[in-house]
């Protein structure tokens, strides 16, 4: 393929000049046919590269293609992007550029483009002025279950917080607004919304929309200017949409593996303040950091989060549980049949009775689950000490390992429930640590009886003597009374009058 310079002169040669093919192939290095073809081409020639050398990546095709392989073998949304493959590779050793690792994922895993159906206006903001807050599905690993995320961007410099829940009660929406304001270390002036229960109660004509009293006064806390967005109208969102959706491919894929929600979150909070060093989409020459450091300084300073608990009065069962949301919790069971007030916020659930605090869960969310104390049954076993054999509360109860060992020939023996009540009665107050200890010297004297290990609990447990009080010397008596045996046989003597 020759380049535009010399199609110009064997253009100008043939069609200006009059030359014929063989005269200007004559005069050139061409052959005729490439004269000729060049002069039939209708487009401007271009190079094309059949194949691109990548000698930086050439060592790691294999390691990519493995990958390609095994995400072709999952859903859609759980395939890495080019990015995400990029910075894997680079912890493998991987010393390139990103764009050969972009062009051949791209040969690998060919993404087409959605077409535009509908144009809309670009937007944009002044630092400070404006945040969006969005709810995205994925999925969570370990068990596979779908996880609820709270998206939260500034729309300035792009700031964004993730917060992934269980499900999307409201004091979940409260406690991400309380993060998300938390990590920015202020309040923006404006927030655009969607359309979750929690959020919103009623769509009405155009743009009014009904929110929830508890979110207008989660809006009123912070002074917050509420924007709801049209449904089904993603343009009006845009920068939490396409972006929600990119952040949930950077993050998630492939499936995460945690053992609790706590953790989930702990490791999406630096990730996502690694992306403050990525280039801001509309000025590439400035990352997202400098970006939220000038947007930060517009947010209103806040004095307090918003407390989002919710707090409603419920009575306690027969069996000592309250019942919430097709949930069960233990509370002692001297409150049984008693009403209680349950304030419940996004992780604890608090049982008040006569002002005071008789039990707290960490809150629930799987759908018939039972949360039992089995302190709270205790005056029961003072009772009845059989009622401990096939009780629910006491079946899960994770015991120390040494109480554990002691426990299973002491309860075959005569009169055996009954002394591990008297264990359990006398570990109430100190816990379960003084009589793990009691056992484990049992344990190691080879000697295990029910007194035994009592009487070690009860030496454990003893308060201590306070030490001597330590007097100041000025109070000190000068002349300190002494012994007088004496006096005793002179209040005999008749004369004194105190003898028969």
């Amino acid at each position: 393929m020759i380049c535009l310079e010399t199609l110009g002169k064997l253009r100008r040669r043939h069609l200006v000049n009059g030359d014929s093919i063989s005269a200007i192939a004559r005069d050139t290095p061409l052959s005729r046919q490439t004269v000729r073809q060049s002069l039939a081409a209708c487009e401007d020639p271009r190079y094309r590269r059949q194949d691109q050398p990548c000698p930086q990546l050439g060592p790691c095709r294999e390691t990519v293609t493995a990958w390609l392989e095994v995400e072709r073998q999952r859903p859609v949304w759980e395939h890495r992007t080019a990015m995400r493959l990029f910075h894997a590779l680079r912890q493998e050793g991987y010393r390139g550029g990103y764009d050969s690792v972009r062009r051949f994922v791209k040969r690998g895993k060919p993404s087409p483009c959605p077409a535009v159906t509908q144009a809309v206006v670009p937007v944009a903001f002044a630092p400070g002025a404006k945040d969006q807050f969005d709810w995205s599905v994925v999925e969570l690993g370990g068990g596979v279950q779908t996880v609820k995320v709270a998206h939260f961007r500034l729309c300035y410099s792009r700031r964004a917080l993730v917060a992934a829940s269980r499900r999307d009660p409201q004091e979940r929406v409260f406690a991400a607004h309380n993060r998300a304001v938390a990590a920015w270390g202020g309040v923006p002036v404006a927030g655009r919304y969607a359309h979750p229960n929690p959020v919103v109660a009623a769509i009405l004509v155009g743009q009014e929309r009904q929110f929830n009293r508890r979110f207008l006064a989660l809006l009123n806390h912070y002074l917050i200017e509420s924007m709801a967005g049209t449904p089904a109208a993603g343009w009006e969102n845009g920068h939490m949409e396409n972006p929600g959706g990119t952040l949930r491919e950077w993050l998630f894929p492939p499936r995460l593996q945690f053992a609790r929600l706590e953790d989930l979150n702990a490791w999406l909070a630096p990730r996502c303040q690694d992306r403050e060093q990525r280039p801001h989409p509309d000025q590439q020459d400035r990352p997202i950091g400098p970006l939220f450091a000038e947007a930060r300084a517009q947010l209103r300073p806040f004095t307090a989060g918003f407390d989002g608990s919710v707090e409603q009065t419920l009575r306690v069962s027969s069996t000592g549980l309250v019942h919430d949301d097709r949930k069960r919790y233990s509370v002692p069971a001297a409150y049984a049949g008693k009403p209680e007030s349950l304030p419940a916020d996004a992780d604890r659930m608090r049982l008040v009775a006569e002002e005071q605090v008789v039990a707290e869960h960490r809150r629930a969310f799987g759908r018939g689950h039972a949360s039992f104390e089995p302190w709270h049954y205790l005056p029961i076993l003072e009772r009845t000490p059989g009622a401990r054999r096939d009780r629910a509360p006491f079946q899960q109860w994770d015991l120390p390992t040494a109480v554990e060992t002691v426990r299973a020939p002491l309860l075959n023996q005569p009169g055996g429930d009954n002394a591990f009540v008297e264990w359990l009665l006398a570990a109430r107050h100190p816990g379960l640590d003084p009589l793990d200890r009691a056992c484990t010297r049992a344990l190691e004297r080879g000697l295990v009886t029910a007194a035994g290990i009592l009487n070690d609990l009860s030496r454990l447990t003893a308060p201590t003597s306070p030490p001597p009080l330590e007097t100041a010397a000025t109070r000190r008596l000068t002349c300190e009374p002494g012994a007088d045996c004496a006096r005793y046989d002179r209040l005999r003597r008749p004369e004194v009058g105190h003898a028969p």
